[in-house]
Order: C-alpha cells, then sequence, then structure tokens
C-alpha cells in the first residue's frame, strides 16, 4: 500500500513540474513583464533596473528554477491589474470557486444517483423515457445558454431569484461564505444549478448503465433467490457496485467543474478564480493567468491522487490487488 502511495505522488509531482514548465513558459514568453509593468514614461534605467529585479537578466533555466521554488512557497508575483500579491488574491476569490462548485457536485450526487437508478429499474416506464431524453438535451446544452435562460426566466421575468453576484458573505477568518445569509444562499441557486446540469445528468447516465449490467448478474439473482426485498436488492446490493465508475466521474468532474467554472462565473458575475482569470486574460494580466493554471491543476492533480486511494477503500478486490503487490515486492 506504501508502495502504491508513493508510486501516485510521484506521478502527482511530475505532472505537477511539467504544468509549473507550462505556466513559466506563459510568464516568460507572452509578453514582456517589464513593459507591461511600466507606463510609456518610464525610463530607460528604470526598465533595466525592474528587469534585473525580476531576474529577467539571468537565464532561462535559473529563471525557471527560481519561479519554481517562489511557487511552492506560494510566491506568483504582483498582479499587473490589481498591484496585489497574485497568491491572496486568488486566496481571496477562491471560498466563491469552491462553494460554488460544492453546491453543484452534492446536486449532481443527490439528484443524479436516484434518477440513474430509478431508469434502470423502471426503464421502460414513460417516466424513465422522458428523463432519459431530458438527460440528452442536459448533456447537448452549453451552460452559458443554461445560465443565460435561468436568469431569464427566474431573474428577469419571475424575480426570485438574484442573477448576479454572491449577494451578502460572512468572513470567518480568511474564508468567506455566502451559506450563512438569506442572500447568499440564493444567489447560489442558479449558478450551482448551472454547473451543475452536466453533472447531474452525466452521472444519472453512469449509474443507469452501470445498474442495468449489475442487475443481470448472478449474485443480484441469488440475492432475489433468498426473498431479499428490492430496495435493498436494488440500493444495497447493486448500487454499492456502480459506486466504483461514481466516484472516478465525480473525482474528475469536480476538478472540472472548478477549472471551467469560469463560464458560469462570467454569465452571473460570480466573484470566484474563474471570473478573475477571465478578467486576467482581458488585460493581459500573465502573472494572475499562470498561477491560476498552476492552483486548479494542484487541485484537479490532487483530487485525481486521493480518487486512485479511494478504489482500495471502495474495492476489496483492489485492496487485495495492492497488499499482494506489496508483499510480493518485498
Amino acid at each position: 500500500m506504501i508502495v502504491f502511495l508513493l508510486k501516485r505522488l510521484a506521478n502527482a509531482a511530475l505532472v505537477m513540474v511539467a504544468v509549473a514548465l507550462l505556466a513559466f513558459l506563459i510568464f516568460r514568453f507572452l509578453g514582456d513583464p517589464v513593459e507591461l509593468m511600466l507606463n510609456e514614461q518610464a525610463s530607460q534605467a528604470q526598465r533595466d533596473a525592474l528587469r534585473i529585479r525580476l531576474g529577467l537578466d539571468r537565464g532561462v533555466v535559473w529563471q525557471f528554477l527560481t519561479f519554481l521554488g517562489n511557487a511552492v512557497q506560494g510566491d506568483f508575483g504582483i498582479s499587473y491589474r490589481n498591484q496585489q500579491d497574485v497568491f491572496q488574491l486568488i486566496g481571496e476569490r477562491m471560498p466563491a470557486t469552491l462553494e460554488l462548485v460544492l453546491v453543484a457536485t452534492v446536486l449532481s450526487l443527490v439528484i443524479g444517483m436516484p434518477l440513474g437508478v430509478y431508469t434502470a429499474i423502471r426503464r421502460n416506464a414513460p417516466v424513465a423515457q422522458a428523463l432519459q431524453f431530458v438527460s440528452v438535451v442536459g448533456v447537448s446544452l452549453p451552460s452559458f445558454a443554461v445560465g443565460i435562460l435561468l436568469i431569464l426566466a427566474f431573474s428577469v421575468t419571475l424575480g426570485w431569484l438574484p442573477g448576479f453576484g454572491r449577494g451578502q458573505v460572512v468572513q470567518l477568518g480568511w474564508w468567506s461564505t455566502g451559506f450563512l445569509t438569506p442572500s447568499g444562499r440564493s444567489a447560489l441557486v442558479l449558478p450551482s444549478i448551472t454547473l451543475s446540469l452536466f453533472q447531474i445528468t452525466l452521472v444519472m447516465r453512469l449509474v443507469r448503465a452501470e445498474m442495468l449490467e449489475v442487475l443481470r448478474t448472478d449474485f443480484i439473482r441469488f440475492a432475489r433467490a433468498r426473498g431479499l426485498r428490492d430496495r435493498t436488492v436494488h440500493f444495497r446490493h447493486a448500487l454499492q457496485n456502480c459506486l466504483m465508475p461514481v466516484i472516478t466521474i465525480t473525482g474528475l468532474q469536480i476538478g472540472n467543474l472548478i477549472a471551467f467554472a469560469l463560464v458560469t462565473e462570467t454569465v452571473f458575475q460570480w466573484p470566484g478564480m474563474g471570473f478573475l482569470f477571465i478578467q486576467a486574460v482581458t488585460h493581459v494580466d500573465i502573472p494572475v493567468m499562470a498561477a491560476y493554471l498552476l492552483v486548479v491543476s494542484f487541485i484537479f492533480v490532487s483530487l485525481n491522487t486521493v480518487v486512485d486511494l479511494l478504489y482500495a477503500v471502495v474495492d476489496p478486490r483492489l485492496r487485495s490487488d495492492v497488499v499482494r503487490g506489496g508483499a510480493g515486492g518485498g
């Protein structure tokens, strides 16, 4: 098990070094940082002094190693646009994105898994077939179109929910949350539904496909022959054997939701990391762009590593294989 963990951590470290190299190339070769940081009236002496202070007079390899060392310490430089520490700027926006992704993930599991089970055990019912059709529509619709339609219906026409912003937030140390205020909770509704729609349909279709496969197996027939109730067979025996792909997809999709929440955040003017990245691209704020790439990649790689480790917890067969592999290697 230790060998399994070390291999996963080594792979994660290699991926992060590759991402850091890509972020460095963006930082180093996408425009001249000196020209972007200084105004047109700056003298040549001021430009040369800033170039030396940033280390741009050194070799590329030395610059990359310095960039990597600073990134490990959370030092991504100063934002060209906001003139603030980049890591602090992203830290201020991170709670908004993580809360949005958390609500979207919970919605996808709470809604998608029961719908997947229902459409599998009642696959010929009209309601199940209607849900299948709706799931195709949900997968096909782009998130920005869904968000605009929701704003038009529930904010502009009905006036039930806010169409932009995060509402009132409460500071809990460095963390800001909207869960504790009515306006914060209402502001979460539309963007979280928009962000979770694709995930809901994905989980539903995945659970349905896995359930149909598991329900044909011999151990399900044996469970029915023992006289177990349908609810026990479906939700305890069959659904439990469908959790592996659901864990995989959910873990991967959390990373995707964080990375691609920028579309939803832009539509709803949600003050998260994605909206900050869009603003950075608009104003060519390269330190923010590079830091966003590194932070999101780190979250994504960490989630993948956690998913790999959860395999050994959920699937006894894999846990046994890992233990035997470790024993054999010794």
